[in-house]
């Protein structure tokens, strides 16, 4: 990782206090989203918005740089989709569904970087279609090998559980 990538990291990690107790949907209100999109992109305002509905507070910034903000974190391209979020240390790429994201702060998996839907599958969250499409959102560990984490079958429903 670049030293400009560590500096982030610490400065991050020391700005978030995590609850002791496991995080569950209740809790997650202190987890907050650091998003950085493609200016004007409006399916990633969706997808922050289904973020919002399972307690996620979420912060949006248009990003000219998104590739370079990208690259920094070395997030391989054939993993890259429209935006990239930042949340507990890791980078969430893409149409990550909102339960995802909970397992990843729940079971902290070692060596994990972060996690990505890549590109923009039909029926994710914030690409709502009438014909959805399976997707994988993969975690990338810190070595650059990655493996799927959750696979996700067209039609599945991402409502937050009232």
């Amino acid at each position: 990782m670049k030293r400009t990538g560590l500096l982030f990291l610490a400065f991050f990690l020391s700005s978030v206090a995590w609850p002791d107790e496991e995080l569950n949907v209740d809790s997650v209100e202190e987890a907050h989203v650091i998003m950085h999109k493609n200016p004007g992109c409006e399916c990633c305002d969706l997808w922050a918005a289904h973020l919002r509905s399972y307690g996620f507070t979420v912060e949006s910034t248009e990003d000219p740089q998104i590739y370079l903000f990208k690259t920094e974190r070395n997030i391989p391209e054939p993993l890259m989709s429209c935006h990239t979020a930042v949340i507990g240390g890791y980078f969430i790429e893409g149409h990550v569904p909102a339960n995802d994201i909970l397992k990843l702060l729940k079971e902290k998996p070692e060596h994990v970087a972060g996690i990505a839907v890549p590109g923009m599958p039909l029926g994710s969250p914030g690409m709502e279609h009438p014909r959805p499409q399976d997707f994988n959102t993969i975690a990338l560990l810190s070595d650059g090998t990655a493996y799927i984490f959750e696979s996700h079958t067209a039609g599945e429903d991402f409502s937050a559980a009232e």
